[in-house]
């Protein structure tokens, strides 16, 4: 058994490919160790700015001995087919062996392996895994880069050691050999460094001032930083993927404290913090009362012999040319009112099919303007004339004004935030502004979700409108590809409704969505076709269209340069049907109890189809829905092999068995007040109301024979099962459920 180190020394590979590039270094060798029949006992992975290495546990000196069989063709085959067998296996025919298949004479080859060196293995493995790797990104270099068929690797691949125990693993690529040399520290180490094998590497490394184990120097990143900010009497605002990134950008990392003028601290502080942490990697720091300081911690990578002071300097000279542009931005984009600033967005394409931002913005006001006039939605009762009203109509005309700002062009994760800022500067009421900096929230799961009226308004419409538009016109996501980030929408939709208790007839608001984009038409567009789908008054009739739109909807439908199909409203909930399970699931709500309420159609209220859910999931987790739900399978069952659609029930023709009577005298009973329970969302009420079968149903099956050899009786008692199977609909399609 030996212990195997390679070593991959190459120029600076970026922060944010380490990980993966460590979980693909192990992957990969793993995977051409199994294919030689090795397995190591443990391995670590480290990586560095300069480097990537693998330590492999306890490998066998030698692989095993392996015998494999190959079966050929019949004997007295052609000779063409059997020489082609034994090419393929590398026999002869004298090594052939005949065996019995069934009667048959048929050829095997037996191929004897013998074990190899692990050392000639690794020698292989090593070529292959470098040439297989994955980077995201990757280039070519020197003279061989003029040929396609280059070595290709993240920076210049510049050295290979490749040690089994003690011994060298020759190989070669494109020119790089292996060896038991590499580098230390760029500054604190001149020449090479000699590996004697795996188990003296790290430390060997380490006297040369370089920490090969990533974990260590986040722990130092993270409690050096701590350290600096609190021997300054300051506290360090955490960040995880800060300490992350700097570790990967040092091979041996010293925090340190530095300081930038207070004057700066007039910017708002989003805007301070992600020009230190985005241009310059650093971490902020809070005073005593949780104030922004203005200080900051910078990792140097290298232990300076006047403790920094000069690294130091350089940081704060750089941080102050940042900052300098940072406030430049700020007061500039201040001389110009929001209202201004929104004129240049139809300058901007939001989507080559879906117009202008400008387009966009109108669009969102609109719609943002008649949820909150919505009546029976359980949030909003709001007016054209009222306060409530004119607010949402100036913040979602105002909502994406920031985005030809001269800050948000430097900073574009800052959109929203500075226009909620620049309308508190002109004076807006705190409603506008919040509802300017909110309006993309939720961003994603977790997120935080706005509960101010005029916030939700802005949002709700913001996202619909997004999501109608894509899917009107065909650009819907399509397995794991979401470019437009339609999912992330559909699940913030969500967030907003469930949060806010809104009633929102969804149905409804995606055709008043649709409604907003055809508006966008001119005249000439709609005179251009007068075709009519007979049957469509039929099936879209919102409040917000008269019959007039609705014809002239129908006319341009095909007529258009993109086709427009009303079926993008059945995919569209279909679309929030999934998000809803994934957004649900963390609650404990089961996604087949969702499908199977949303099976019944018809439902587009997402908060009384969650309290439907909720209440059917506490009832199925009982014995009476455990039971029930057996009945109902059972009935289905039967109904399908009949196939009985629905329920003709007519005068019995005789006198029913005392079960069927209980279960029609029960149906009789529960049918009204599970239909008054639901219509009254009191869906608690509808379960217990359903629970009452559950009885009855058993008794049915135990006393009464369905499939009864007077014909009557059998239609009767299908008709019977098909009532019952209605009955349990009522409350949610209970095929759809699991168990």
């Amino acid at each position: 058994m030996a212990d195997f180190l390679l070593e991959l020394l190459s120029e600076e590979i970026p922060a944010r490919m380490q990980a993966k590039a460590r979980a693909d270094l192990e992957r990969l060798f793993v995977a051409q160790l199994s294919d030689a029949g090795l397995k190591a006992a443990d391995i670590t992975v480290y990586s560095t700015p300069r480097r990537l290495a693998l330590i492999a546990k306890d490998l066998p000196d030698q692989t095993e001995a392996v015998s494999e069989e190959a079966k050929g063709p019949p004997e007295g085959a052609p000779d063409q087919a059997v020489d082609g067998f034994c090419r393929k296996n590398g026999v002869t025919r004298d090594q052939l062996e005949v065996r019995d298949v069934k009667g048959r004479a048929t050829y095997f080859a037996v191929i004897n392996k013998p074990g190899r060196a692990t050392n000639d293995v690794l020698a292989e493995a090593i070529p292959a895994i470098v040439k297989a790797f994955p980077w995201p990104k990757s280039m070519r270099w020197g003279e061989a880069s003029l040929s396609t068929e280059s070595l290709r690797w993240v920076r210049p691949l510049s050295g290979i050691v490749a040690i089994l125990g003690d011994d060298l693993v020759e190989c070669e690529i494109d020119g790089v050999t292996s060896g038991y040399e590499t580098v230390g520290h760029r500054f604190h180490h001149d020449g090479v460094v000699t590996i004697g094998n795996a188990g003296d590497y790290a430390e060997k490394l380490r006297a040369c001032h370089v920490l090969v184990d990533q974990t260590e120097r986040e722990a130092i990143v993270r409690e050096g930083a701590a350290k600096a900010a609190s021997d300054g009497g300051l506290e360090l605002v955490a960040d995880e993927g800060l300490v992350i990134e700097n570790a990967g950008l040092t091979e041996w990392p010293v925090p340190l404290l530095g300081g930038f003028d207070p004057a700066f601290l007039d910017v708002p502080e989003e805007v301070i913090q992600l020009t230190a942490r985005v241009n310059q990697k650093y971490f902020i720091c809070r005073d005593k009362s949780g104030k922004l300081a203005p200080n900051f911690i910078c990792t140097a990578n290298i232990d300076a012999s006047d403790g920094g002071k000069a690294i130091v300097a350089g940081n704060e000279k750089v941080l102050a040319a940042r900052l300098s542009d940072a406030k430049f931005f700020w007061e500039l984009d201040q001389k110009t009112a929001l209202e201004d600033h929104a004129k240049k967005l139809s300058n901007i394409v939001f989507h080559e099919k879906l117009g202008t931002v400008a387009d966009k913005v109108e669009r969102v006001a609109k719609l943002a303007e008649w949820l909150v006039s919505l009546e029976g939605n359980g949030f909003y009762q709001s007016s054209p004339g009222d306060t409530l009203h004119g607010e949402v109509s100036e913040a979602a005309r105002l909502c994406k004004a920031d985005l030809v700002t001269e800050m948000v062009g430097e900073f574009p994760d800052l959109q929203g935030l500075m226009g909620g800022y620049y309308a508190e500067k002109q004076g807006k009421s705190e409603a506008v502004a919040n509802a300017i900096r909110d309006h993309y929230k939720p961003v994603g799961q977790g997120d935080e979700v706005p509960t101010d009226p005029v916030t939700v308004a802005v949002s709700l419409a913001d996202k619909l409108d997004t999501l109608v538009g894509f899917f009107v016109y065909d650009m819907k996501p399509t397995g794991s590809k979401d470019p437009f980030a339609l999912r992330r929408a559909a699940i913030g939709v969500i967030a907003l409704i469930n949060a806010n208790s809104l009633k929102l007839p969804l149905r409804e608001v995606f055709l008043e969505c649709l409604n907003l984009y055809l508006k966008t038409f001119d005249d000439s567009e709609w005179d251009q076709a007068r075709e009519t789908t007979d049957d469509l008054l039929a099936i879209i009739k919102p409040a917000s269209l008269d019959d007039q739109q609705i014809w002239d909807i129908a006319a341009v439908r095909g007529e258009v340069e993109a086709p427009l199909d009303f079926e993008f409203v059945e995919e569209l909930l279909e679309f929030f049907a999934d998000r809803l399970k994934v957004q649900q699931r963390e609650a404990g709500v089961r996604h087949d109890l969702i499908d199977a309420v949303f099976a019944l159609g018809g439902e587009g209220d997402l908060v009384r189809l969650l309290s439907r859910v909720k209440a059917l999931q506490a009832f199925v987790e009982t014995p009476d829905g455990e039971n029930l739900l057996a009945g109902y399978k059972r009935a289905a069952n039967i109904l399908k092999k009949e196939n009985v659609e629905q329920s003709d029930s007519k005068p019995l023709s005789y006198t029913p068995e005392k079960a069927e009577k209980l279960l029609i005298d029960t149906l009789d009973a529960a049918q009204p007040d599970v239909t008054a329970a639901i219509e009254a969302e009191e869906f608690e009420k509808a379960m217990t109301a359903l629970a009452n079968l559950r009885a009855p149903i058993d008794q049915f099956f135990e006393d009464v024979t369905v499939n009864d050899s007077d014909a009557d009786k059998r239609e009767a008692r299908l008709a019977l099962l098909a009532r019952f199977r209605a009955a349990v609909h009522q409350v949610a399609d209970f095929s759809k459920i699991e168990g």
